[in-house]
């Protein structure tokens, strides 16, 4: 019998991508889709799992035999590594049965594993009375999925998940983890934010992701740097010219200027011009399609027929390789651009994209 019902959301990242495990600044906001636990404590050191939405019946763990390359894999391993992870930190944790139902797309870019994460967390955390902080909560999500299901993610997904309200863009200084929420209410602007799922899958753990942060990690070396967030702005041309490798060149180009627009957004939203944000976030789409390399030709086709279509601005989001865009549109605009998007994929071999609208949405909660 269920102990109680808890809920995390997934996320859109406005701006600020592939900087987070540079140091450097993010700005995402919570969505309306989230994963749903229901679950329970027991009594008997068994970890039991279970999905409304995969195939199959449940998983049992040993909660005791729970380590890094042990297994299980697939969807399981998120839920089991945040068990690990929270034992691991010495938190007095036994046995739970889990029920899980989510709203949130799989393979999307838009944060499904750090909603799993952060879901089963958060009620571990109420069921044993561990009293978890957010930020701290965030922190050992994220360590279960390094460690434990080996995807060398950074910290911005399980933050997001945990500790964004509704109405506001989350600004996390990756560095420090000092967070501010900004206001970003589209709606009394007469704006819309689209996400649009081209339904191409990812797979970070996989090794190109890991690519692209070994080569930051490399550039930051070259530099004599800690981090890429240590190189500024106007400091950057002479930084490239230090680096012989152009594809590590690239790399760096794309880390320094990602923070540099993210600085931009944050003081284009204080200063109430919403709108203006558009050219940002396209900016930001040519940077991680040229310099970072991690955009698809469907993702290139979302921003494209967007722009050509009206939209103030358009850019994946997300780590790449797939998944989705987000497009800035007037309200009154919107259903003529969805349109045209679907009208832009139909001659094509690809997937026909699943559009819908990104409200800025509360952090996990407690739901019963």
């Amino acid at each position: 019998m269920s102990e109680g019902v808890w809920a995390a959301p997934g996320r859109v990242n406005l701006i600020g991508e592939h900087t987070d495990y540079n140091d450097g600044f993010v700005m995402p906001f919570a969505l309306p889709h989230t994963t749903v636990a229901s679950a329970a404590r027991r009594d008997d050191g068994v970890l039991r799992l279970h999905s409304a939405d995969v195939p199959g019946g449940a998983v049992e763990l040993r909660v005791h035999d729970l380590a890094p390359g042990r297994g299980p894999g697939g969807w399981t391993g998120y839920p089991a590594g945040v068990m690990w992870a929270l034992r691991d930190a010495g938190h007095a944790v036994g046995g739970a049965d889990f029920h899980y139902e989510s709203t949130v797309p799989a393979g999307a870019g838009l944060s499904s594993s750090a909603a799993l994460e952060v879901v089963t967390a958060l009620a571990l955390s109420d069921l044993y009375e561990l009293g978890l902080e957010r930020g701290r909560m965030a922190r050992l999500c994220q360590r279960a999925e390094n460690v434990y299901v080996g995807a060398p993610t950074g910290i911005m997904d399980q933050t997001a998940s945990a500790c964004c309200t509704a109405g506001h863009a989350l600004h996390l200084d990756t560095r420090d983890l000092s967070q501010r929420q900004i206001p970003f209410d589209l709606a009394a602007l007469g704006l819309e934010l689209l996400v649009v799922d081209t339904r191409v899958k990812h797979a970070h753990s996989e090794g190109e992701y890991g690519k692209r942060r070994a080569g930051c990690e490399a550039g930051a070396a070259a530099l004599g740097v800690s981090a890429l967030r240590d190189v500024l702005y106007a400091d950057l041309p002479a930084a490239l010219s230090r680096l012989d490798d152009p594809e590590v060149r690239a790399l760096v180009r794309h880390v320094v200027t990602e923070n540099h627009r993210v600085k931009r957004v944050i003081a284009l939203l204080e200063a109430g011009e919403v709108d203006a944000i558009g050219p940002v976030l396209t900016e930001g789409h040519v940077s991680l399609r040229d310099d970072f390399r991690v955009s698809c030709p469907e993702l290139d086709l979302v921003v494209e027929a967007s722009l050509s279509a009206g939209a103030l601005g358009a850019r994946m989001t997300g780590g790449g390789f797939g998944g989705s865009a987000i497009v800035l549109t007037h309200t009154s605009t919107s259903t003529t651009l969805k349109k045209s998007l679907l009208d832009a994929f139909a001659p094509t071999p690809y997937a026909e994209p699943r559009i819908f609208p990104a409200t800025p949405s509360p952090g996990a909660r407690r739901v019963s």
